[in-house]
């Protein structure tokens, strides 16, 4: 029976947006999912290559480094071309990287592939470009919710692809895991056909002058706001956090002589509530104050791990410990993708959450970097521990002064 014309008025109006959110949630957890894979593979490719940890972690801090650095770039390209091109030149440059490791037969060459080659695809493939290209194509009133499933859709995917990568490894061994791996990240070419962007329409008179700026005028209007200063150094605490969590917690769990498979469920349970962190974060920042809402995740972190780091380490607490850090963990995302709309228009969003994603990075190499130092040279992550939760308090208390002010244009 043929649809009514009303339905097909329905289907018209509801489908490409429907398709476009569930091909950038699955694009942003095959992405994460991989990535946040790596880290299985140190133990298997050290022993197997003679290689030292210290040598494969450097490659891995290489690429968070040079993920931050070549964000912003990647981010103009995507205002410029649309996320589609950029994206699918990420997942390319994803297979790429990921052959090259696998087949790497020397630490230089396993660091240019695993270091830059995949410091520039996360960066192309990655979350700024997704969010930013969803930001623009939906409706204000549902750029929030979106960007909470894309943040949770990337959690999921470290929840479901690092297991599956543990198993990979088991069963194929390191390098037919890495083969699978280059194959999979294929599957993101399709997936990001509809995140193209319309052109931006010409502003209407009367529209404010921010609508017009290219993108040195709002890059120059950033540079020399308070508001962006604040967003970069509270994002370069969160990024301290995730790094130092996810490349150490795992070893913080073996020196406090638990069993071996709480630490891979801690990253695991991490991934599985950041879930619901996201979507609660993606709703709250629809009726929320952005900047109140940060202030609350930041010191919610502050006061998690001051608690943790005096209580008993046990396999109930460090359970317990991920499952409420994992509610914190990119609940960040939105709010502040939204701060960036806000403050600084749609027009060149990719770029400026690509600069404030740059403190991430900056931020994430200093965890896994500092967190390996310090434990090095005490024997013990307390004084990381101690950063970490002096670190928590400063975001709570640098985003105080942002401006949670109206949208400054409409562009697209």
């Amino acid at each position: 029976m043929p649809a009514s014309p009303a339905d097909a008025r329905a289907a018209r109006r509801i489908s490409p947006m429907m398709v476009l959110v569930v091909c950038a949630v699955l694009t942003a957890a095959l992405a994460m999912g991989l990535r946040q894979s790596f880290g299985l593979f140190l133990a298997p490719m050290t022993n197997a290559q003679g290689w030292s940890a210290s040598g494969f972690a450097f490659a891995i801090a290489l690429q968070v480094l040079v993920n931050g650095i070549s964000q912003p770039i990647c981010g103009q390209i995507a205002d410029r071309l649309g996320g589609r091109v950029v994206l699918m030149g990420g997942a390319a440059l994803y297979a790429l990287g990921t052959l090259g490791m696998a087949l790497a037969d020397g630490l230089p060459l396993f660091t240019f592939f695993a270091g830059l080659v995949m410091g520039i695809a996360v960066s192309a493939a990655g979350m700024p470009v997704i969010m930013a290209s969803m930001t623009r194509l939906l409706p204000a009133e549902q750029r929030g919710r979106a960007t909470g499933l894309g943040t949770a859709g990337s959690s999921f995917g470290q929840f479901l692809v690092v297991p599956l990568a543990g198993l990979g490894i088991s069963g194929l061994g390191w390098q037919g895991a890495l083969f699978a791996m280059a194959a999979a990240a294929l599957l993101m070419i399709p997936l990001s056909l509809p995140l193209q962007e319309r052109p931006a329409p010409a502003p209407a008179p009367g529209a404010q002058a921010a609508a017009e700026e290219g993108a040195m005028q709002t890059l120059k209007r950033a540079f020399r706001s308070r508001s962006f200063w604040c967003l970069f150094f509270g994002f370069y605490v969160c990024g301290l956090h995730v790094s130092f969590l996810s490349v150490h917690l795992p070893g913080f769990v073996s020196s406090c002589h638990l069993p071996g498979f709480v630490g891979a469920g801690a990253i695991s349970l991490i991934g599985l509530f950041n879930v619901l962190g996201s979507l609660v974060s993606g709703e709250l920042t629809q009726k929320w104050r952005r900047r109140e809402l940060l202030v609350c995740i930041y010191a919610g972190r502050a006061v998690l791990m001051g608690v943790f780091f005096l209580a008993p380490k046990t396999t109930a607490t460090v359970l317990a410990f991920s499952a409420v850090m994992g509610i914190l963990w990119l609940s960040t995302v939105p709010p502040t993708v939204a701060l960036c709309a806000r403050n600084f228009g749609t027009r060149w969003l990719a770029t400026i959450f690509g600069l404030v994603f740059l403190g991430h990075q900056v931020g994430g190499f200093t965890g896994a970097w500092l967190g390996g130092l310090i434990f090095d040279r005490t024997g013990s992550y307390d004084l990381m521990w101690i950063i970490s939760i002096l670190a928590a308090i400063f975001a709570a208390l640098v985003h105080l002064p942002v401006r949670d002010a109206r949208p400054v244009a409409v562009a697209a």
